[in-house]
């Protein structure tokens, strides 16, 4: 059977060459980057190769990079670490609707420690409403947290524009770049933002490794406390086969920014074109042009999408309904339904995300497949499609 893998925004698989460079520090070169004897040294060189390719690929400087365990860490750090920095000047903080739970559950738990959060709307194409942002903005704001791209439609915010808002009025900006790294430019000083949270196994990297932009100056208190590696923000020995294996992935993935995106963009494109004219009653979720070009998001009317994925899994076909992080939730997505979906139209949603890996054949292959299995679900449901279509319309 065909396999044909397209969530690469959940994680995708490590490239050939970040494994190679990875092995030596598994076992040859497996010193401890805070010990002064050779072996350590080794590490210890090894770790700051890598926070300088991290650095160069993002515009910063090495001091102002933190490794960390992945994306969901990085975002913890950046807001509950700011949160508690600037409580005694104000205890408010600013998000959007379709933040990542890594972020949107972080500031739950800020609410329960006395902390208040505002949770901007976005527009139906997934952008974070301007004029609500600058409503919301409070004397004892202290934060805005905005991701860059949306890790289910890909809908690209406008976060220097959110980043000159915001330090105009004071106020420090973190943004989830995990879905972004690696797919697009991303240069913190362009953007302008404060903090900038990436993950390795987003972009063909290792899993369990991350790092946390923090531009210099920016008040931050650590969530955890030990000794005094990554000068004492992130305690803890560092993963060195993960910080190198991330610094090679980072490195690829920049070099062919040029290259990769216009040609994910042509082969998504493809598989869009291709549903919209063989697929009748379907919607593109996500903004038409403001997008990434690895993610596209669909919804099928009258097919339940968990019906959808199971079915194109068993011809080999790996997809997602919404983010990796709420697999197994009987809730819609909850970016979906910011965005204005009904309910239906929602839980009938899929996301296609394309990688390194992925070719026009899979391309053929998806759309022939969803073309019969869509149309086999439909035959099998008690409401057609037709009744679908005209309810949600109400």
């Amino acid at each position: 059977m065909r396999r044909v893998y397209l969530d690469h925004s959940a994680t995708t698989p490590v490239r050939a060459e970040v494994l190679s460079a990875m092995l030596p520090y598994f076992a040859d070169h497996a010193g401890n980057a805070s010990s002064l004897h050779m072996a350590g040294q080794r590490a210890k060189k090894a770790l700051e190769e890598a926070r300088n390719a991290v650095a160069r690929a993002l515009g910063a400087d090495p001091k102002e990079i933190y490794f960390t365990s992945g994306g969901t860490e990085s975002d913890n750090q950046a807001v509950i670490g700011v949160a508690r920095a600037q409580s005694l000047r104000g205890r408010h903080l600013i998000t959007s609707t379709i933040e990542h739970h890594a972020v949107l559950n972080t500031c739950r738990w800020l609410e329960s420690q006395g902390f208040q959060v505002s949770y901007v709307p976005v527009d139906q194409h997934g952008l974070l409403d301007l004029d609500a942002l600058k409503d919301n903005i409070r004397e004892d704001t202290v934060l805005i947290s905005c991701m860059l791209a949306n890790n289910e439609v890909g809908t690209i915010e406008p976060l220097a524009e959110i980043a000159r808002l915001a330090h105009a009025r004071g106020l420090l900006v973190h943004t989830d770049a995990v879905q972004a790294v690696g797919k697009m430019p991303v240069r913190v000083d362009d953007l302008g933002v404060d903090l900038l949270s990436l993950a390795a196994h987003k972009f063909c990297g290792p899993k369990g490794i991350g790092a946390l932009y923090v531009r210099r100056g920016t008040p931050i208190e650590p969530l955890l406390y030990g000794g005094h590696q990554e000068w004492a923000l992130r305690p803890g020995t560092q993963n060195i086969p993960g910080i190198v294996g991330m610094a090679t992935a980072l490195r690829l993935a920049t070099d062919e920014l040029s290259t990769e995106p216009p040609r994910l963009g042509a082969l998504r494109d493809q598989l869009q074109q291709g549903i919209l004219s063989r697929i009748p009653d379907v919607q593109v979720n996500g903004h038409s042009t403001s997008r990434l070009p690895s993610i596209l998001n669909v919804s099928f009317g009258g097919v339940e999408g968990e019906s959808l994925l199971m079915a194109l899994d068993i011809k080999g076909i790996a997809v997602s309904t919404g983010s990796a992080c709420t697999a197994g939730a009987t809730d819609p997505s909850h970016v979906l339904r910011a965005m204005g979906l009904e309910r239906a139209r929602a839980d009938g949603s899929l996301r296609f995300s394309l990688g390194h890996t992925t070719t026009e054949e899979d391309m053929d292959y998806t759309l022939q497949t969803l073309v019969e299995v869509v149309g086999r679900l439909r035959s099998m449901s008690p409401v057609p499609a037709a009744c679908f279509e005209e309810s949600t319309k109400r």
